[in-house]
């Protein structure tokens, strides 16, 4: 007898994965990444919509991959996709210093199935740099999903950090465009962020991170509105199954508890990308 999903029995798409590549430096990488779909399978997620971060620093720096890496990462993305069609989909991760090969990277990928985009800490989210590959996005339908900081108060060593206050300039010059603000449980300040993006609504934080600080999670539903909120897991899983076990606590409708599971993930990604869910 196969035991329930502990995440539940309806979808659940988790909006912010990652799986690591054989030339990531680590000997583990394989069992890392099996564990991931172990995991997933235990808690229930029906899709995992996941990025690969060029060598993650083992041959150029995390936040700011080489073309070639990205590339590297990407074409492993890929093969994870062909391999696993029926719970994994993939963000083209890109750096936005090498405007042509993101742009180039963005079009390859989308057209072997990417369905976003995934931007680093390479440049400041109200970079213009960031312009071009966000026309690029718009055009296809493909939410972009930037790493943020909970506030940013100073410079961090080896990333060009950002917030919600730098997202939310980028959001504004690209209205077409949504952005999923990466970790709203990863850190920092969560309230500035909430405050900072409240009427900006191109802007979807996702639910990942480590911390389910309490009232976290009941003033995100009061600012934002379930409707603006994915849910997802970035590196842990765990952290992960305890904001839906948050979620259930707080006692929220099952129509917002659904929208946050997977029904938003299909109505912001391209159309078709989730086969078998339809909002």
């Amino acid at each position: 007898m196969t035991a329930a999903p502990l995440g539940g029995s309806t979808p659940l798409v988790d909006a912010h994965a990652h799986f690591y590549p054989p030339f990531a430096g680590r000997a583990d990488w394989a069992d890392v990444n099996a564990a991931r779909f172990r995991a997933g399978e235990r808690v229930g997620i029906s899709y995992h919509v996941a990025s690969v971060l060029g060598s993650y620093g083992f041959t150029s720096p995390t936040y700011f991959p080489s073309p070639h890496d990205c590339t590297r990462g990407n074409d492993y993305m890929l093969d994870v996709c062909a391999a696993e069609p029926r719970r994994t989909r993939m963000y083209v991760t890109v750096n936005p210093n090498h405007t042509a090969h993101a742009l180039a990277e963005v079009t390859r990928c989308v057209a072997r199935g990417a369905i976003g985009v995934k931007l680093l800490a390479s440049r400041r989210a109200d970079d213009a740099l960031l312009d071009p590959i966000c026309e690029l996005a718009a055009e296809h339908h493909l939410p972009v999903l930037h790493h943020i900081w909970q506030h940013r108060r100073r410079e961090w060593p080896n990333q060009e950090i950002s917030d919600g206050l730098d997202l939310g300039r980028l959001a504004a010059r690209h209205p077409r465009t949504t952005f999923v603000l990466a970790h709203l449980g990863g850190g920092g300040d969560w309230a500035h962020t909430l405050a900072a993006v409240k009427d900006i609504p191109n802007i979807v934080p996702d639910l990942s991170g480590s911390g389910v600080d309490r009232g976290m999670l009941d003033a995100a539903l009061i600012e934002l509105g379930a409707d603006r909120l994915l849910w997802a897991c970035d590196l842990t899983i765990e952290t992960g199954l305890a904001k839906l076990r948050a979620l259930e606590v707080i006692g929220m409708p099952k129509a917002q508890l659904e929208a946050i599971r997977w029904r938003n993930a299909v109505r912001l990604f391209p159309p078709g990308a989730f086969p078998g869910l339809s909002a």
